[in-house]
């Protein structure tokens, strides 16, 4: 027997965008369900880089990933949403009219189905599943010698460790771990990298000083009893191979998104991503919205602090599929004690 549900809203990813229209419709007393095909909520920010730094959130110098989740769940506990992860929307029916509309939403695992007034897709860019490099084995070795994502700095203290890539990720990580590890290498096919300059400059003063080695060339083997790694082969443009000894490598390839059922949904695409207004966020279906890294609009910035923007004005929009007959009044969290009452701060 499957479970049946009714609330107002749907969400559809329980990343960072997703956990603040939590809090935006939460002000206007709008229920919601989240749903999230990963384990815990948080999305990229808590799956691939929890420790990581991040610089661009209003109001944070610094925030890691985790503690942005973290400060984003204790915002919206006045408001009780329930999750559902580890479940992925297997199917989205709509029931009502472009005037009225209602939803029939019907996760995969469980079964679970759910009955709604709005459905708000935050799910970044759909599924998501590192690319791997193409070395031979490199299973046998994954989840003890290589890591696709960085979940635990501690786990590669005193560790001989090996990034491979050029864009962001791969120079974050390279010098952000590198005064823990025992001794750190970074290989590139080129001696060009796509990352923001000023972390390329602290790489190479960190090359510079002796302190790490830079390598350029492809890894064409993997050294060592799987799933104990004990080095990698690298091929140079010339030909030429050498040995890079390392107890763990951490290829950065960037990541393969995958749209999945929502491919399916009526919804107008464009290059995988859902086109949407910049008045309310919808989509060309009444009642269906997307914000985050998964919408596109002219202009379109893949900011955590954008998705934010747009999921308070797609909250408005729900508010009027929510409560037809009831008159939206905006109200400021500084001077409104009904709003300070929905968040226990109130005198």
């Amino acid at each position: 027997m499957t479970d049946k549900i009714e609330t107002d809203v749907v969400i559809i990813g329980a990343g960072p965008v997703g956990l603040f229209a939590v809090f935006e419709l939460g002000l206007l007393d709008i229920k919601c369900h989240l749903i999230d095909i990963l384990p815990k909520v948080g999305g990229q920010c808590a799956e691939l880089y929890p420790e990581k730094p991040i610089y661009d959130i209003p109001g944070f110098p610094m925030v890691t990933g985790q503690g942005l989740v973290d400060n984003l769940m204790a915002q919206i506990e006045p408001f009780h949403p329930t999750f559902h992860l580890s479940e992925m929307v297997e199917s989205l029916e709509s029931l009502g009219t472009p005037e009225a509309p209602l939803f029939r939403v019907k996760t995969a695992e469980n079964g679970t189905t759910f009955l709604c007034k709005a459905v708000i897709i935050a799910a970044g860019g759909g599924s998501f599943q590192p690319k791997k490099p193409p070395i031979e084995n490199i299973e046998a070795y994954e989840g003890t010698s290589v890591f696709y994502a960085v979940r635990r700095m501690e786990m590669f203290r005193d560790k001989r460790v090996l990034i491979i890539g050029g864009g962001d990720s791969a120079l974050d990580w390279t010098v952000n771990l590198q005064p823990i590890t025992e001794r750190l290498t970074l290989l590139h096919r080129r001696d060009a990298f796509r990352a923001a300059p000023h972390t390329v400059e602290k790489m190479r003063s960190l090359v510079s000083a002796g302190d790490m080695d830079l390598h350029l060339g492809q890894v064409t083997a993997l050294v060592g009893d799987a799933p104990v790694l004990e080095g990698a082969v690298i091929r140079k443009d010339d030909g030429s191979t050498f040995k890079v000894d390392c107890d763990v490598i951490l290829p950065f390839f960037g990541l393969t998104m995958k749209l999945g059922p929502i491919a399916d949904w009526g919804l107008n695409l464009h290059e995988n991503l859902i086109p949407v207004d910049t008045e309310k966020f919808e989509t060309n279906v009444p009642g269906i919205f997307a914000i985050g890294d998964i919408n596109t609009y002219p202009g379109k910035l893949k900011l955590i602090l954008s998705g934010f923007h747009e999921g308070a004005l797609a909250a408005q929009r729900v508010h009027r599929y929510v409560y037809p007959d009831k008159r939206l009044t905006f109200q400021y969290t500084t001077s409104s004690t009904s709003l300070q009452k929905k968040l226990g701060v109130a005198a």
